[in-house]
Order: C-alpha cells, then structure tokens, then sequence
C-alpha cells in the first residue's frame, strides 16, 4: 500500500536518528578505545620510568659499596704494615704460616702441575699432526705455556680457592666467636697479628711453589710426550732448551708475588670483616675467593702488558 506523505517523513526523522545514534555510538567506543589505549600506554610506560629508576638507583648504590668496600681493603692494608710487631714473634707467625698455607700445598700443585704438562704436551703434539714442523718444537710450546701462564696464574687461581678459602673461613670464624674483639681488649693489633704473616709467609713461599709447578709441568710433558711417542727424549729437551729468555722466568716470579699478595690480603679482608654467624663465614669466604680471581685475572692482563710489551 502506498504510504502517506505523513508517514513516510516520519519514517525518514526515525531513519535519521538511528543513523545519528549509531555515529554516536562509534564515535564514543572509538574515544574509548583510543583512552584506554592511551591509558595502557600511559602505565608501560610509567612502569618502565619507575624500572629504569629503581635500576639507576641499585646501580649507583652498588657502585659506591664498590668503592666504599675499596677505601676501607686499603685502610686495612695501612693499617696491616701501620704497627710492627716485635721480630722475634713475627718470625714465629710467619714460619707457621709458611706450613700452615704453603708446605700443605705442594703435593696438590705438583699433582696438579704433572698431568696438566702432559695434557699440554698431547695437545700441542695433536695440533702439529701432519705438519712440517720440527718435533722440537713440542717441548718449545709446552715449556712456555707452563712458564708464562699455566704455573705463575691458573695456579694461582687455584690456590685462591684453597688458600683464601681457608684464611677467610678462618678469620671469620675468630670475627664471629669474638677472639679478634679479645685480642683487641688485650691491646693486641688483630690486623698486624693475625695479617701480616699470612701476606709475608705468601710472598714468600708461592714463588717456590711455583717453581715446583714449572718444574712438574714440564716433567709431566717430558714423560707424557716420550710415552706416547709424540717425541723422543732428546727432541723434547732440545725443545725446551731452545729459544729461552730469562726474562720470562723473572716475569713469572714477578707476577706470582702480586697474586700472593692480592690471594692474603683480599681474603684476609673478608674474612677479618665478617658478620654474623656461620653462614656468613661462608659468604665470606665464597667472595673472598671470588674478588682474589677477578683481581688475579685483571692484574694479570695489566702486569702481561707492561712487562712484556
């Protein structure tokens, strides 16, 4: 039936306002969604501002601990060589120190010096397999290897984890069962006490003990290669003997006294530091350890690259 002029404009106002309430209807879900977009926005990154800023702040209070933790290791070595002890009981706590820290290592670095020679000695001999050069040259390689960094620094580090394990472990548990505040009320300096013979006894024995390591690295090369028939006896001493520079010995010697001298003092330091109880001897001596290896390995690159360039 044909609609009434009437009407049909009615129906076209009503056509019209659906259309109206539908854009508004879009247009208000589109402004939601682009606020809540905003919003989340908004939150990631106010969340990433708060994230850096906690960060920079652990940052920055990591690094003063760091440097703070620095200041006071050299107060304590000031503090180490500030008031001498009378001779004669230096001398006895150095002799005791030099059993205790040195005399009970040296079945475990020749050991370990015996089979590391000869798995260098293998190692180098595998890489020349099919090569042109001389057989000599097997105990040339071995015999720097050993000389230059397998003795004076792995071993080193070695005797980090068994030596300054040790001395922290042991001075924090005088920390924490209250002998070093006993020495300390008896007018007794605990730092040059207890210290000093642990730094001279190291400085003085660790050399000889690494002199045990060239030695037993290089027997371990000299019987591992002739056994296995990579080179004969006389090749492997030609090779040894040839091309020697002193210097490489003396820088060795040099290097292996620096490590002494960082392996007792940073574990001296935190083990004489300790709080707590016997948990915290623990953590005492893990980072003792640890801080000895990092300053072992740093100071190795530093004393590599003054002596020998």
């Amino acid at each position: 039936m044909p609609s009434k002029p009437g009407q049909s404009q009615e129906l076209t106002t009503a056509h019209e306002l659906i259309s109206k309430e539908a854009s508004n209807v879009k247009t208000r879900n589109v402004v939601f969604f682009v606020a809540f977009k905003l919003i989340s926005v908004l939150k990631i990154g106010y969340l990433l501002i708060v994230v850096v800023n906690l960060h920079l702040i652990l940052y920055k209070t990591h690094a003063m601990g760091l440097i703070a933790s620095f200041g006071k290791y050299l107060l304590f070595i000031a503090d180490v060589f500030r008031k001498p002890e009378r001779r004669s009981v230096m001398y006895k706590l150095v002799v005791k120190e030099v059993y205790e820290l040195g005399f009970k290592s040296v079945l475990f670095v020749v050991f370990v010096s015996l089979f590391v020679g000869a798995v260098v000695t293998l190692q180098t001999a595998a890489n020349m397999e099919g090569s042109w050069m001389p057989r000599y040259l097997i105990g040339y390689a071995t015999r720097d290897a050993i000389l230059l960094e397998f003795s004076p620094t792995i071993i080193s580090l070695l005797l980090a984890g068994k030596i300054g394990s040790n001395i922290a472990s042991s001075l924090g548990t005088m920390r924490v069962t209250e002998q070093i505040d006993a020495l300390e009320v008896m007018g007794v300096n605990p730092v040059t006490y207890l210290v000093r013979p642990k730094i001279f006894a190291l400085m003085f024995f660790n050399p000889l003990l690494i002199c045990m390591s060239m030695f037993g690295g290089v027997i371990g090369g000299w019987i591992s290669g002739t056994l296995s028939g990579e080179c004969t006896s006389a090749e492997f001493i030609s090779g040894i003997q040839y091309d020697f520079v002193p210097f490489k010995a003396v820088y060795a010697i040099i290097k292996t006294i620096l490590f002494a001298f960082i392996i007792a003092s940073v574990s001296s330091f935190h083990g004489f530091f300790t709080k707590g109880g016997a948990l915290e001897v623990g953590r005492s001596s893990t980072r003792a350890v640890v801080f000895s290896s990092v300053f072992i390995i740093v100071s190795n690159y530093i004393l590599t690259q003054l002596l020998l360039n």
